[in-house]
């Protein structure tokens, strides 16, 4: 009785896909170099998975951090709505608010700025804005500390790389969260703009759209970006690592082939081979 041992990866058509037993130098293939090619094609998929992840890391920090940067001049920008002049015939003067103080400008160049006087008296969406803007930065600092310290270029100690991926996550939720109140901030306070526009009823100044929430729609918009790129980043990371310790050992895949033979029963007389 013979027993043969067909090797991974050859096809099914292959001339020798077999080693014969009880011929021990028959059709014998060449396992070094197959052994080798596979071992190059994993430590290539590897290699490619590590710089995919770290690049989709780097790409989501510097857009994360843009963001927050433009979140800081959204919040300071003094030109959250600008005074309307659709019913004006000259623009000899200019009005704009923000979340902090109201501006006038005329024709010469001169600015002037007074701070609002009170903070109970404003109307409560811009209060509202005022919290949620200050929450979105101070998540978004949080946010660049933390996925700082979970880029897989970075050492911390002696933290392994799901310790570190758990960490680019946490950056990654933080961003999405600062990029979130800013978009929520920005929005209810040009939908406030755009209905008193609009509104036939409305007797007081009618402003338009300012720069400043075009800023937060932009900063808003580039957290949230770098936010899920972290948060894919880390998913790409956990899925690329085996799962369990069955890892293979490619190092050792061109050594020769070991056959084990097991001694001749005398009850029937006939080998029997095992591998």
């Amino acid at each position: 009785m013979r027993c043969v041992l067909r090797f991974a990866g050859e096809g099914f058509n292959d001339p020798q896909p077999y080693i014969n037993l009880s011929e021990p130098h028959a059709g014998k293939p060449e396992t070094g170099a197959k052994s080798a090619h596979l071992e190059f094609c994993w430590v290539r998929c590897f290699l490619i998975l590590g710089m995919a992840v770290l690049v989709l890391q780097i790409l989501g920090l510097l857009m994360g951090l843009l963001g927050w940067v433009l979140e800081s001049s959204c919040t300071g920008s003094h030109a959250w709505k600008v005074k309307s002049h659709v019913d004006t015939v000259t623009t000899s003067s200019w009005q704009f608010q923000g979340l902090w103080m109201e501006c006038a400008a005329t024709s010469s160049g001169s600015v002037q700025c007074n701070t609002y006087k009170t903070v109970l008296g404003l109307p409560g969406y811009v209060q509202a804005c005022r919290a949620l803007m200050i929450i979105a930065l101070l998540l978004g600092l949080i946010a660049i500390i933390v996925s700082l310290l979970g880029l897989k270029c970075t050492k911390i100690g002696s933290a392994s790389e799901e310790a570190k991926g758990k960490i680019a996550l946490t950056g990654g939720s933080l961003f999405l969260l600062s990029g979130l109140c800013s978009m929520i901030a920005v929005s209810w306070y040009a939908t406030r703009v755009v209905q008193e526009f609009y509104d036939p009823f409305f007797g007081g100044t009618k402003f338009e759209l300012g720069a400043g929430l075009y800023m937060g729609w932009g900063g808003a918009c580039l957290a949230i970006l770098g936010g899920a790129f972290l948060c894919c980043s880390c998913k790409r990371a956990a899925a690329s690592q085996p799962k369990g310790n069955y890892g293979y050992n490619y190092s050792s895949a061109g050594k020769e082939q070991k056959i084990y033979r097991a001694a001749p029963a005398s009850e029937t007389g006939s080998s029997k081979a095992y591998v």
